[in-house]
């Protein structure tokens, strides 16, 4: 680990330790050391540049949810310490809807949700990010339909022409990553698997998932055998049949005590015209980031765990359909 602290043995455990240390531990201002000052992080809701805004947003959360816990399930990660790392970092967060917030006034309410975040970190510093919370869970979990709230928080903001815009390739910042992950085979794998579902070979399902597959998708959605997983990509596929499939990151692990595992990160860019989990199709232009982690096993895909922001398409598409 040249570079970077001693007090963490590798890098899962530098990733681990300093979320529980910034956000558990209200080290809010070790972000002055652990985030460079000119950051780029990406979630589908929004791109902030800079650390002084990650940390005024790291606050208005602790703010609205003072007991939230940041559970590392897993860190799937490629590179080196010399040349820099990135980190796929899955987490289950529990937290207690205890303040007034951006979800609105305090509702009390307990939620359980998982986070998916991609992080380039050299020399004890991340510098670039790519994070995204299951909004669908958070805000049914409050009892607001995923739109509803949506077309709410556009009305908060100030409406269409002042609300915060979701993040797309017209307001991408580039940050100092540039890299695609690695070359593993349990990588290049799941790649092989999602490349064919988003060309509509569903028959990839039964032929390369175990029969016992578990499968957790946004709306803090379990599911288990080929049913869920055919019916979660084929509900986004069918929302977005023309748009475009690419995967920007992918790495492939082998770990000791671990299963061989994969982690993507991909977007869908097209037009909203076709009937699926978005209703009526409205011709509407969407951006989806989505990133999700794969679990490998004798009998083939035995975990998957895929995340997007619902809240952040349905605000995409309000916004250019006016239904406010």
């Amino acid at each position: 680990m040249k570079g970077f602290d001693p007090k963490f043995k590798d890098f899962p455990d530098y990733i681990i330790g300093i979320t529980k240390e910034i956000w558990e531990d209200r080290g809010i201002a070790t972000l002055h050391d652990y985030y460079a000052p000119d950051i780029v992080v990406r979630s589908p809701a929004s791109v902030v540049t800079g650390n002084e805004g990650v940390i005024a947003a790291t606050m208005a959360t602790l703010a609205e949810f003072p007991d939230r816990t940041l559970l590392g399930e897993d860190v799937i990660w490629s590179g080196t310490p010399e040349e820099g790392m990135l980190s796929s970092h899955r987490l289950l967060s529990t937290a207690t809807h205890l303040g007034d917030g951006v979800y609105g006034k305090a509702t009390g309410k307990k939620l359980t949700y998982r986070i998916l975040a991609d992080c380039h970190a050299i020399n004890n510093q991340i510098n670039d990010e790519w994070l995204i919370r299951d909004q669908g869970a958070i805000v049914r979990q409050m009892g607001w339909d995923p739109k509803d709230y949506a077309r709410d928080l556009i009305a908060r903001e100030g409406g269409p022409e002042n609300c915060v815009q979701p993040y797309t390739p017209a307001n991408e910042q580039p940050g100092p990553y540039k890299g695609t992950g690695n070359n593993n085979e349990w990588g290049q794998k799941y790649a092989g698997i999602l490349t064919r579902i988003m060309n509509a070979d569903m028959r990839v399902i039964e032929s390369e998932y175990d029969r016992a597959v578990q499968s957790e998708y946004p709306g803090g959605v379990t599911g288990h055998s080929f049913g869920p997983v055919d019916r979660f990509w084929m509900g986004l596929r069918a929302s977005f049949p023309n748009a475009e499939f690419k995967i920007h990151h992918q790495i492939g692990r082998d770990d000791p005590m671990m299963p061989p595992r994969a982690a993507l990160r991909w977007t869908l860019h097209g037009k909203h015209d076709g009937w699926g989990v978005f209703g009526k199709p409205t011709g509407a232009e969407v951006f989806v980031l989505g990133a999700s982690h794969a679990e490998f096993g004798p009998w083939g895909l035995r975990r998957e765990y895929a995340l997007f922001d619902e809240t952040s398409v349905w605000k995409q598409i309000l916004l250019q359909t006016g239904d406010l």
